[in-house]
Parts: C-alpha cells; sequence; structure tokens
C-alpha cells in the first residue's frame, strides 16, 4: 500500500518548525530530509525516522518501514515542538549525502 498526499500533508505540518525539510517520492512512499540529509519517511502512511541518540531518546516503538529495510521508529507524537527538536538534533548525528 503506498502512503497517501493527506497523511504527507499531515506529517509536513508537524515537521512545520524543522528548517529546511525536504521530502522525495520514491515508489509510492516519501523520504524525508533535512538540511540534505535522510532522517526518515513515510511508509504506508507511517511516519518513521532513523535511530539517532534524538530519537532514541523521544521514541520507543520499532517497526520495519519495507520487507528487507533497516528497523526504524514510528513517530507516535502530535507535539510540533518536540518533533523539531527531536529532528534538529538528529541532523547533527547523521551522516553527510553521499556526493556523486
Amino acid at each position: 500500500m503506498a502512503s497517501t498526499p493527506e497523511y504527507l500533508e499531515y506529517v509536513l505540518d508537524l515537521l512545520r518548525d524543522v528548517p529546511e525539510v525536504t521530502h522525495r517520492k520514491m515508489m509510492g512512499e516519501y523520504v524525508l530530509y533535512v538540511f540534505g540529509k535522510v532522517f526518515g519517511g513515510i511508509y504506508d502512511d507511517r511516519f518513521l525516522v532513523k535511530h539517532a541518540k534524538a530519537s532514541d531518546a523521544v521514541l520507543r516503538t520499532e517497526e520495519l518501514p519495507y520487507e528487507g529495510g533497516s528497523m526504524m521508529l514510528l513517530v507516535d507524537i502530535e507535539d510540533p515542538d518536540t518533533i523539531a527538536d527531536m529532528v534538529v538534533s538528529m541532523a547533527s548525528e547523521l551522516p553527510a549525502p553521499k556526493k556523486n
């Protein structure tokens, strides 16, 4: 099942206070970026983020984004301030994008 544009808009609203958030549609799902770094995605209308110290401190529920993928954390909170603090903190922990 692909994620819906309506769920994407819901997640982008939760991320409204995070600077430089972008997304890219891939195979019916959405990959999420902060400062050009992948921090999570939307998979089957679930907002998931990578494991990092900042996200591990806030979230507890792990889910598989897709078969063969790595476990990620389900964003099961709806407070934009908490989400913004977490994502901005995650950015310093994430690897820089690979250059082609």
